[in-house]
Order: C-alpha cells, then structure tokens, then sequence
C-alpha cells in the first residue's frame, strides 16, 4: 500500500468544485443544550438574563430562556465548514445577518446552504471567492437565521503539491 503524505491528500472543495445554484444540506445536526448556552453566554461576556437566568425568562414573551444568538451562529457556520470552507484561505465577510425565530435549549438545529456566486479573485489568479447563503433551521422546518458568507477558495491545481 503506498503511503500517501498530508500534501497528496486532498479534502473539502476547491472553486472549480462549486456551482451557482448549487446547495449543501448540512449534516450533523446539532442539539443546543442549557449547558451549551449559559457557558457560551458567560465565556463571551454576555450576561443577558435571558440567556442564563429561568426565572427573569420564565416572565418574558418566550415564557424560557432563549439560545445566544452569537452560539447558533457559530454552530450553523460551523456546520457549513466541510461543505463549503474547508479549504478556504480566508472568509471574507458575512452580511444580511438575519434572525427570524427564536431558540431555545433542547432545539435540534440544521443547515442548509445556496451558492450564489462563484468568480476568480481579481487579485490572487490561484483563488476564487464564493459567496453563500445558509439557512438554520430546527428541526421542524423553521428557518431561524440566514446569512451571506464570501469565502476566499483556492483552485484545485493550486492546492496540489508535489
């Protein structure tokens, strides 16, 4: 069996890889425990009550405590991270940060993502940028947040070495 070296093996995908219009349905979904929550509330400094405190949420409009909406959001990017950026030299923004529906401890949450665009970088001739939209989405189908995500992609010939 011939050994094969980190820089022969080659994962994720690379900007010829990808198409406008193509999607992605992300997988592993992931489910948010309390625990997830109130550690990322406090480790990120965010001390809203309805995050961490049940009785201040128990009083709200949500009748319990909401999910960080900074944790759903790194867990949904990262669940795009083989699909869409594993190669990736660098992202390059995120934009049209929307949040439609509330999260709460216990949700199984899911991803989904579009490619919308694909071109070759005006500057780096042996990378592309990508621009994506994902949708998170729980696991009855509601749509909680989306978002746009440009993501600097090298070719393929450009990541193989020998």
């Amino acid at each position: 069996m011939d050994h094969i070296t980190p820089q022969q093996e080659t994962h994720g995908r690379f900007l010829e890889d990808f198409t406008v219009g193509q999607t992605f349905k992300h997988w592993p979904g992931r489910t948010v425990t309390e625990s997830d929550n109130i550690n990322f509330s406090l480790m990120t400094m965010n001390r809203h009550p309805m995050h961490c405190d049940a009785a201040f949420a128990a009083k709200s409009e949500f009748g319990k405590p909401l999910v960080n909406s900074g944790l759903t959001l790194a867990i949904v990017l990262g669940m795009t991270v083989d699909d869409i950026s594993l190669n990736a030299i660098a992202n390059l923004g995120w934009k049209d940060i929307t949040l439609t529906a509330p999260v709460f401890p216990g949700d199984t949450i899911y991803a989904r993502s579009e490619v919308l665009a694909v071109r070759p970088s005006k500057t780096r001739p042996t990378q592309g940028i990508v621009t994506t939209r994902t949708e998170g989405l729980k696991a009855d189908g509601t749509v909680f947040m989306t978002f746009d995500r440009s993501s600097l992609i090298p070719t393929r010939a450009s990541a193989v070495r020998s």
